[in-house]
């Protein structure tokens, strides 16, 4: 299966990557810039090279799934957290639908559900995210939306706990939630679904065999 990972130079993105060739798939990292190029080319991994400020439905040929784990970052200005978290994420799945392609799995955020309850100077980011989030819940394609915690470096150890909602603060490393975003991919009861995600004592093939 061909991966379309948009995002894939990101802090979470070159996890995915890993993740998605673990798992004996074919990840295509799209990337903005030709000097990011050369981290995949060493990695024996393909890119495109597209902008999500720009036009980017070239990236979608030959795609069987799309992961969307760009982000403009929580401490980026409103306008910027629009167009990359919001504009260009609804932009990824129309293409999506356009190229026929049907599952699409969302890094989201924790609380983008109710930004409401989030602190005040990420508010913009989890509105961007949530409203990302409640238009793919409006299409037709096979979505899973993941909403992790704060994230953090540490290295991954395949132990999660997932629940619809929540409600409470917790951490989890970018790559347990690399190793999520991998795993759903081809979880088909999955399919049509939304969690908060946090660090935890069970593995993530225990989790999501429910």
């Amino acid at each position: 299966m061909n991966v379309l990972i948009i995002g894939a130079h990101g802090q979470v993105g070159k996890h995915v990557v890993e993740k998605v060739k673990d798992y004996g798939h074919n990840p295509v990292a799209m990337v903005r810039d030709t000097d990011q190029v050369p981290y995949f080319e060493e990695r024996n991994v393909q890119t495109v090279l597209a902008d999500l400020q720009g036009d980017f439905r070239h990236a979608f040929y030959g795609i069987d799934a799309v992961i969307f784990a760009a982000g403009s970052g929580p401490h980026t200005g409103a306008d910027k957290t629009i167009i990359i978290d919001q504009e260009a994420a609804i932009k990824s799945m129309e293409l999506a639908k356009e190229f026929g392609i049907k599952r699409y799995v969302m890094l989201s955020a924790i609380a983008a559900d109710r930004p409401e309850i989030g602190p005040s100077a990420l508010k913009h980011y989890l509105y961007a995210k949530g409203r990302a989030d409640e238009y793919l819940r409006h299409t037709d394609l096979d979505y899973t939306i993941v909403r992790p915690g704060g994230l953090t470096n540490d290295a991954g150890n395949g132990k999660v706990y997932a629940s619809e909602t929540i409600n409470q603060r917790g951490t989890i490393p970018r790559e347990d939630v690399a190793s999520v975003l991998a795993h759903v991919l081809t979880v088909p009861h999955l399919e049509g679904k939304s969690f908060d995600l946090l660090s935890g004592d069970q593995k993530i093939e225990e989790v999501f065999a429910k």
